[in-house]
């Protein structure tokens, strides 16, 4: 049995009848919404922060799970908090933003949170990947362009990218952008300007598609992709925060 990394745990907060379901990103773990869950429940939200299939245990477990076991992994938190709670809101940053959205195309969510979330990858196509994959299973990550040092030390995550998964990645926003228009709940999407993981174009296509009426997109100026541990991440808090108290 591969045990999880330490510090990559899912986590819980008992609070009040609004659920948040935070979802964190690709080859990270739960680690990387735990201050701003903490933070919120500390406003007296119940939260609850998954762990997607594959994660903070091993590469090689993450190069073997598809995109709909991330999904299943979002889904079963879903229906955890709906036992609890009367509303749940997923909050999802990177393939947990992608993962939220979807989550928010099939089920009677309050509200969605996506921070810097994907709309389509500037990647080879998916059989090259799959072939790609065969011969060179993982691209080394570099070391990533932080403002807020610290949180490079703080992080629980895969020092590699598998290809097979960055081909699962493609798979599940294939699926994403045509349901965008179902989407009907209200919608906060947040992106960084510095972003050059995912680029910010991606927030300005999916704030197009979405068929929410209610639909608010913020820029920050510093950051890097990870909104929620750079140097941002007190104002993402403060705006998170007041969307989820503006919500009726």
């Amino acid at each position: 049995m591969t045990l999880i990394m330490k510090g990559g745990e899912p986590f819980f907060l008992e609070g009040g009848a609004r659920g948040l379901l935070m979802v964190h990103g690709f080859t990270a773990s739960p680690q990387e919404m735990h201050w701003m869950g903490t933070s919120l429940h500390d406003r007296g939200y119940t939260v609850l922060g998954v762990r997607l299939a594959g994660h903070a245990t091993s590469l090689a477990d993450l190069a073997r799970v598809r995109w709909q076991d991330w999904f299943h992994s979002v889904e079963d938190g879903y229906h955890q908090l709906c036992s609890r709670c009367s509303e749940v809101i997923p909050i999802g940053i990177s393939l947990g933003g992608a993962l939220s959205l979807m989550l928010a195309s099939m089920y009677p969510v309050k509200a969605v949170v996506a921070l810097s979330a994907p709309y389509i990858l500037d990647v080879p196509p998916t059989r090259l990947l799959k072939a790609a994959s065969l011969f060179r299973p993982y691209k080394p990550k570099d070391p990533g362009d932080w403002n807020r040092k610290e949180a490079a030390a703080e992080r629980i995550h895969y020092n590699a990218y598998p290809l097979r998964s960055i081909a699962e990645i493609t798979l599940l926003l294939d699926q994403l952008r045509p349901r965008l228009p179902e989407i009907q709940c209200p919608a906060f999407l947040m992106h960084s300007r510095r972003d050059d993981f995912v680029t910010p174009d991606n927030m300005e296509n999916l704030h197009r598609d979405l068929g929410s009426r209610h639909k608010v997109k913020k820029y920050f100026d510093r950051s890097n992709h990870i909104l929620t541990c750079d140097i941002d991440r007190e104002g993402v808090l403060s705006e998170t925060s007041a969307y989820l108290a503006d919500l009726t």
